[in-house]
């Protein structure tokens, strides 16, 4: 009801701006051909009517901003509040029935594992947000730089995704390239990496298959590239998939557990550390592929 509601205040202020610029243009129209000798006149008269069109095109063109915005917003704390709900409620599902009945050794092993997973996910959830924050608050602020290996922080970040998303040895290929060095920050690269290899996994759907390699691009940078066979994406989204909040329109968008955030920080990083991340898909069901590209140190 909410959208709909913005859908029709977008359309109404659309539809207000261009009543006001046909009246205007009616009106000037019809003032110039009765009055086409007074030269002065008429050059004010075009001035104030550039002005007045002007005005009506900006105004409407920041308020279906400021509604697109506000939508994203929205659609963010929503997520955000189902990721901290969700394994909240679990956990302390988990905790209510150890504490009222007894439960065999075995089950309550399971329970912890359970638990575990819960409060990783929480956490996870926690440190998106955070590092968003911290990604926009110390954009200007100098990096503390050391030598990363990026092979083994790809490594890392796949063993983290076959746990966290309980995904077979063959749903995720990796082809290391010859050994890279990245002068950058561990935690933000390693970040990066992660929400790359995550994005893929989410939308791969039921069948998961991705491939992941690295490789050197001329001596400068190296780049790495995740593939999935996934639900694909329209061309038109391929910019602002990478802002901040945006999430592509569509029913998926609703079934896919995520805040928004994750190709933002990948971007943001890639940015921080002079390189660049960007996105490739033929269209909707034909897959994607997500490069990230970071300079590297000899």
């Amino acid at each position: 009801m909410l959208v709909a509601g913005r859908r029709r205040s977008i359309a109404f202020f659309i539809a207000l701006g261009v009543g006001l610029i046909s009246v205007i243009l009616l009106l000037y129209i019809g003032w110039v051909l009765l009055n086409w000798r007074t030269g002065i006149l008429l050059f004010l008269a075009s001035l104030l009517s550039l002005i007045i069109i002007s005005g009506v095109v900006l105004n409407t063109t920041f308020l279906v901003r400021e509604i697109r915005r506000n939508e994203q917003h929205d659609a963010f704390i929503n997520a955000v509040t189902h990721e901290l709900k969700t394994p909240v409620a679990s956990i302390r599902l988990y905790l209510e029935t150890l504490q009222t009945r007894p439960v065999d050794d075995s089950k309550r092993q399971e329970f912890y594992r359970t638990m575990l997973q819960d409060s990783e996910r929480l956490l996870a959830t926690i440190e998106q947000v955070l590092r968003t924050g911290r990604i926009g608050s110390t954009s200007h602020r100098k990096l503390n730089r050391t030598p990363i290996q990026i092979n083994g922080v790809v490594e890392e970040c796949l063993e983290r995704a076959r746990t966290l998303h309980h995904v077979g040895p063959d749903a995720i290929e990796y082809q290391p390239g010859p050994p890279s060095t990245v002068l950058g920050d561990p935690d933000e690269v390693r970040a990066a990496v992660s929400n790359l290899i995550d994005n893929a996994v989410k939308y791969s759907g039921t069948s998961v298959k991705i491939s992941i390699e690295t490789a050197p691009v001329n001596g400068k940078f190296v780049s790495v590239r995740v593939r999935d066979q996934g639900v694909g994406i329209p061309k038109m989204e391929l910019k602002q998939i990478f802002k901040r909040f945006y999430r592509v329109p569509g029913p998926l968008a609703t079934r896919v557990k995520g805040t928004g955030l994750g190709l933002y920080i990948v971007r943001s990083v890639a940015k921080r550390h002079g390189g660049r991340a960007w996105a490739e898909s033929e269209g909707p069901g034909r897959g994607s592929t997500f490069i990230l590209q970071l300079p590297t140190v000899k």
